[in-house]
């Protein structure tokens, strides 16, 4: 993939909807195979978790240091329920093995949604309540213009997903049960797009929300824009971020705190090496933005890592994963240092202190080093 835009109008990035350039899949699989020590400083270190599959896994959902699920191409979905140790193949199955689940949410051991992408009806939404034994679909796209890349929930009943622009605007759906239905909401609440502005469907984090009603929405393209809305989608506001902006470029990924404080990563996955101009930061709920320190280069996945077990509290710390390498930032996003050069597209952490990460050929791992900081 790596952005959701139609074929007639974006060529190359839709040529990327299918899969990443030859070059930058060489790239993640040599970083990959070849992983680096911990960078000196930090204390963090990725370990590999053996997944028996070779998909390239964009949707990550981890549920606590034990439950997790993972999501993406070939119509895959694996789940553990033991720390990573043992995973069991929970894809749909049926008409759906030549989907790419790129984006994944779950609660529990039983209950997860996952989103396809793709154009026309390669874009739906599927449910479960019963551990990935059974899967019901809640939405299929029958807009040729639409190009679902991201979804995301305040809570088990109440989400959104989001659309590449339909007719000059970002589309959202918006559920109420659980993702057992969905309904589109009004264009009217919704800002223009620019001539060429997409989101990206890199590591399901293009789409972040928090509190009760709080959502944005990041874009690509020709814009590095993010979208916010503080009424679950029904309006929404956009605002100028310091990110690069390219045809290949923008913000791939959003990581939130709470409703003030965010941070923005991204880069052009054209040049991946590229460092400059890949983060900002938020401290007003994305009205303004500040120019964060420069990543190791393209960035497609963010976390704040998990409270801090002395006091508590939201951490001020993030991570950020890509093709080249993860960058973990102890000031909120201001600075950045290197932690492993091995390739991933998603991180996620949970509230009981751990950190997933996932990526190409199967690849998933956990964060060591949480518990000494």
């Amino acid at each position: 993939m790596i952005s959701g835009s139609r074929a007639t109008t974006r060529p190359l990035t839709a040529l990327l909807s299918l899969g990443l350039l030859a070059s930058l899949a060489a790239l993640a699989l040599a970083t990959a195979l070849a992983p680096a020590p911990a960078q000196a400083g930090t204390g963090l270190s990725w370990r590999d978790l053996e997944t028996g599959s070779d998909a390239q896994f964009r949707g990550l959902a981890p549920v606590s240091r034990h439950v997790a699920w993972v999501s993406g191409t070939e119509g895959t979905v694996l789940r553990t329920v033991d720390g990573g140790r043992h995973w069991t193949d929970v894809s749909p199955g049926g008409d759906t093995g030549d989907l790419e689940f790129r984006d994944i949410e779950a609660w529990d051991e039983q209950h997860a949604v996952i989103l396809s992408i793709g154009t026309g009806g390669d874009s739906r939404i599927y449910r479960t309540a019963d551990g990935g034994r059974t899967w019901k679909q809640g939405f299929r796209n029958h807009s040729k213009e639409a190009f679902y890349d991201c979804v995301g929930f305040w809570d088990r009943r109440h989400g959104l997903a989001m659309s590449d622009p339909v007719h000059g605007k970002f589309r959202t759906i918006y559920t109420k049960d659980g993702g057992r239905s969905w309904t589109k909401r009004p264009a009217a609440g919704m800002p223009p797009a620019l001539k060429g502005e997409f989101g990206f469907a890199a590591s399901g984090t293009c789409l972040v929300t928090a509190g009760s009603s709080d959502a944005w929405i990041a874009s690509g393209g020709a814009a590095a824009r993010v979208f916010h809305t503080t009424d679950r989608g029904r309006t929404w506001t956009v605002t100028d971020t310091p990110v690069v902006r390219s045809d290949a470029g923008g913000v791939f990924s959003l990581a939130v705190r709470d409703r003030r404080t965010l941070v923005a990563v991204g880069g052009d996955f054209e040049k991946p090496n590229r460092s400059k101009h890949t983060s900002a930061f938020s401290h007003d709920g994305g009205a303004t933005w500040t120019a964060g320190g420069d990543l190791g280069g393209y960035r497609s996945g963010s976390a704040f890592l998990p409270p801090t077990a002395a006091t508590g509290r939201p951490s001020t710390g993030v991570i950020a994963v890509g093709p080249t390498g993860t960058n973990v930032s102890f000031d909120g996003g201001v600075s950045w240092k290197a932690v492993h050069r091995g390739a991933f597209d998603a991180v996620e952490c949970t509230g009981d202190g751990a950190c997933w990460a996932s990526g190409p050929d199967g690849r998933v791992a956990l964060l060591d080093g949480l518990k000494k900081r």
